[in-house]
C-alpha cells in the first residue's frame, strides 16, 4: 500500500505545469533600446529562421522607432524590411509597437492614414499590434483596435506604467476594463522604464487577471536591475506571457535575457517549452555581430537605481545623450536629469514614453542650456499643452499653459477628430516618378522630409552617395564616437563651419578695418572665427538684427514639405511671427522674429544643418 508521503509525491509529479509565453524583443525594442536602433536587415535574416525555430510566443520586429530610422539612417525601406523578414518566419507569430494614433511617430495622425497603415502592416505579415498610447489615454487607441481587429490580428490593449502622484492601480484596471470593452484581445504592462517592482508586478498583475478575462502579458526594461524579479512575482500572480531579449542585447536599458528566464524557472511549477539549444545559437549570433559593428557600449552602467526619480527609458536615454553630444553639453546632464521631473509635473505627469518622454527630455534640456525655463517651446510641446495629444492623467501647469498657449483655449474633444484626411493630400505632393508601390504614400504621409530624402537616394543611390547625404553623415559620425574618434572629427567639422560661416558672410560684407588712419587689412592676420565676429559686430553696429539658431540642428525654411517658405527675402515681418523652423531631435522649434522688420538675408539652407549660434538671418528693424 502506498504511504501517504509516496501518494502527495506522486501527485505533485502528476501536477500540470503552467506554461508561460515569452515574445521575443531583440529584433526591435532590445536594439532600439542598446543599439539606437541601428540593426541592419542584413543583420536580422542569416538568423532569423533560427530564432523561428526556439518556439516564441511571437517576435517583435517592426514599429516603434524602427520605422522612420531605416529610411532616415540605414537607407532600408520599412515597409520591405517587414515583407523580408515574414518570409523568413513560417512557425512564430510577427509583433509590431504602434503609437495608437500616432502609428510610429510623434503626432496624432487622421483615421484615413491609421486605417491604411493598419491594412499594410497586417497584409505584409503582422500578427500582433501592441498599441498603445502615451497618455493612456483610451479614445487615441480605439480606431486602432477596431481597425486591427477588423483585418484579422490580434490587438493588444497596452497600459503604460509609470509612479506619479496621480497614477494609481485602481487607474489602470480601470483603463484595461476599457481597452477589453473596445475590443482588445489582450493587455500588456508596458513599464518602459523598468520602475515596476517586484511586490506591485504582482499587485497589478492579480488585480488585472482579476477584473478582465483576457491574456496579461508585461514588458520591461533592466534599467533599475528589478525586472527579471518583477517578471517572476508577475508570472506568480497569474501573467501569462513576458518580453526577453537574446543576452547580447539584453539588460542595461533593454529586457531581461531570455537565458535567466529559462534557468530562473527551471524545476518549477511554470513551464516555458522553449528550443535551449537554439537560443544559446542566437545569442552567440549577436554576440558576434555587437562585437563586429562595435556597438555595445561598455561604458554603460548595467544598473541605474536614479531612473526610479526621472523614469526616462531606454530609447529616451540615448536620444539626450546624443541631443547633448549635438549642443557640446554632455557635461550638463545631470542639470537635466534633474529638470525632467520638473517639466514632467508641469506637463500633468505624462508616462515617459515615445512620443511624451521625447517632449519632457527636449524641453528639460532647452530649459538647461537656454537659462530659462520655457524660453523656447517646441511645437510639439504646444501642441501637447492644446490637447492634440490627448489628455494628460494630471493638470497642466499655468506657467506653462501661459507660455504655450498665449491666451488659447486647450481642446477636449479626441485629437484626431480635428483632423482632415492625409493620404490625398500625399499622393498629391509626392512625385509619382519616385513611388515604387503604394505604401511610399503612407510613409511620405508619416514623415515627409526623411521619406522624401530616401526616396530621392532609393532612385539615383550613386549620386546621392557620393553626396554623403544628412543620414549617412549621421550614422558615420555614431560609428565614429563608439570608435572613440567623435571628438577629432567634431573639431574638424566645428573648424569648416566657421570657414562656411565667414566666406557666407565675406560675400554679403565687406568689412573695412581702420588701422591708425590707414584703410586695409590689419597687420596680424587675425583667424577666420575672429573675422566673422567682426562682421557681425559691424552688421549689428549698421542696425541689422542678426537671428541665430539657439540650438544644434537642422535648419527648415517651410512648415512641410510643398509648402510655402515661412518668410523670403525682402519680406516685412512682425514680431514674434515664426521664420523658420530648427529640428532636433525629431522636434521641431518655431523660430520667432525678434522684431517688427524687413529680413534683408537668410543664410542658412533649407534641409541642412546650423551650429549652435550660428545667424541664420538678418532682419532691419522698422519703425520706431
Amino acid at each position: 500500500m502506498m504511504n501517504r508521503n509516496e501518494s502527495d509525491k506522486g501527485a505533485k509529479m502528476e501536477k500540470k505545469k503552467r506554461l508561460v509565453l515569452v515574445t521575443d524583443t531583440t529584433l526591435r525594442d532590445a536594439h532600439q533600446s542598446l543599439w539606437a536602433t541601428r540593426m541592419h536587415l542584413t543583420d536580422i535574416l542569416p538568423i532569423a529562421e533560427r530564432i523561428d525555430e526556439v518556439g516564441y510566443h511571437s517576435v517583435e520586429v517592426w514599429g516603434g522607432a524602427t520605422f522612420d530610422v531605416c529610411m532616415r539612417y540605414l537607407n532600408e525601406d520599412p515597409w520591405d524590411r517587414l515583407y523580408r523578414i515574414r518570409e523568413k518566419f513560417k512557425n512564430t507569430k510577427l509583433q509590431m509597437l504602434l503609437r495608437g494614433q500616432n502609428l510610429v511617430a510623434y503626432r496624432n495622425f487622421a483615421d484615413d492614414l491609421v486605417e491604411e497603415f493598419i491594412k499594410k502592416a497586417v497584409a505584409g505579415g503582422i500578427d500582433i499590434i501592441r498599441i498603445f498610447d502615451a497618455l493612456n489615454d483610451v479614445r487615441n487607441m480605439q480606431k486602432s483596435i477596431e481597425v486591427t481587429k477588423r483585418e484579422g490580428a490580434h490587438a493588444q490593449g497596452t497600459i503604460c506604467y509609470t509612479i506619479s502622484p496621480v497614477h494609481t492601480i485602481e487607474g489602470y484596471v480601470e483603463t484595461a476594463k476599457t481597452l477589453v470593452e473596445m475590443g482588445a484581445d489582450s493587455i500588456c504592462i508596458k513599464d518602459m522604464s523598468g520602475i515596476l517592482a517586484p511586490y506591485v508586478a504582482y499587485e497589478l498583475v492579480k488585480r488585472l487577471k482579476e477584473a478582465v478575462e483576457v491574456p496579461i502579458q508585461l514588458h520591461s526594461h533592466a534599467s533599475t536591475g528589478m525586472a527579471t524579479t518583477s517578471y517572476l512575482k508577475a508570472i506568480e500572480a497569474g501573467a501569462d506571457i513576458v518580453d526577453c531579449a537574446a543576452a547580447p542585447l539584453s539588460l542595461y536599458t533593454s529586457q531581461p535575457a531570455i537565458e535567466t528566464l529559462v534557468a530562473s524557472l527551471q524545476d518549477t511549477e511554470y513551464e516555458l517549452d522553449l528550443d535551449f539549444e537554439a537560443i544559446r545559437d542566437v545569442s552567440e549570433y549577436f554576440e558576434v555581430v555587437s562585437k563586429k559593428r562595435k556597438l555595445m557600449g561598455a561604458e554603460q552602467p548595467l544598473i541605474d537605481i536614479t531612473v526610479i526619480s526621472h523614469q526616462i527609458p531606454g530609447g529616451m536615454a540615448t536620444n539626450l545623450i546624443a541631443q547633448l553630444e549635438q549642443q557640446n553639453a554632455l557635461d550638463r546632464m545631470e542639470e537635466v536629469l534633474e529638470e525632467i521631473p520638473r517639466v514632467r509635473k508641469d506637463m500633468g505627469y505624462p508616462p515617459l514614453v515615445t512620443p511624451t518622454s521625447q517632449l519632457v527630455g527636449t524641453q528639460a534640456v532647452f530649459n538647461v542650456l537656454l537659462g530659462e525655463r520655457y524660453k523656447i517651446i517646441p511645437r510639439e510641446v504646444v501642441n501637447y499643452v492644446k490637447g492634440l495629444y490627448g489628455k494628460p492623467a494630471g493638470p497642466i501647469s499655468e506657467e506653462l499653459m501661459e507660455k504655450a498657449l498665449k491666451g488659447e483655449k486647450p481642446i477636449t474633444c479626441r485629437p484626431a477628430d480635428l483632423l482632415e484626411p492625409e493620404l490625398p493630400k500625399a499622393k498629391r505632393e509626392l512625385d509619382p516618378s519616385l513611388v515604387e508601390k503604394e505604401e511610399d504614400y503612407i510613409s511620405y504621409a508619416i514623415f515627409p522630409d526623411v521619406a522624401l530624402k530616401f526616396f530621392q537616394w532609393r532612385k539615383n543611390p550613386v549620386i546621392n552617395e557620393e553626396e554623403e547625404p544628412p543620414q549617412k553623415a549621421m550614422e558615420r559620425r555614431e560609428r565614429a564616437m563608439m570608435d572613440g574618434a567623435y571628438i577629432e572629427e567634431l573639431s574638424e567639422r566645428l573648424a569648416e563651419v566657421v570657414s562656411e560661416g565667414v566666406s557666407r558672410a565675406l560675400q554679403n560684407l565687406t568689412v573695412t578695418v581702420s588701422l591708425g588712419g590707414q584703410t586695409g587689412a590689419p597687420e596680424t592676420a587675425s583667424s577666420p572665427s575672429q573675422r566673422g565676429q567682426v562682421a557681425q559686430r559691424d552688421k549689428e553696429e549698421m542696425g541689422l538684427v542678426l537671428v541665430r539658431s539657439p540650438m544644434v540642428g537642422t535648419f527648415y525654411r517651410t512648415p512641410s514639405p510643398g509648402a510655402p517658405p515661412f518668410v523670403e527675402e525682402g519680406d516685412e515681418v512682425k514680431e514674434g511671427q515664426t521664420l523658420c523652423l530648427i529640428e532636433v531631435m525629431k522636434l521641431f522649434n518655431e523660430i520667432p522674429s525678434p522684431v517688427d522688420g524687413r529680413v534683408i538675408s537668410i543664410l542658412a539652407e533649407h534641409g541642412k544643418g546650423v551650429e549652435y549660434d550660428e545667424v541664420i538671418m538678418e532682419i532691419e528693424p522698422l519703425g520706431g
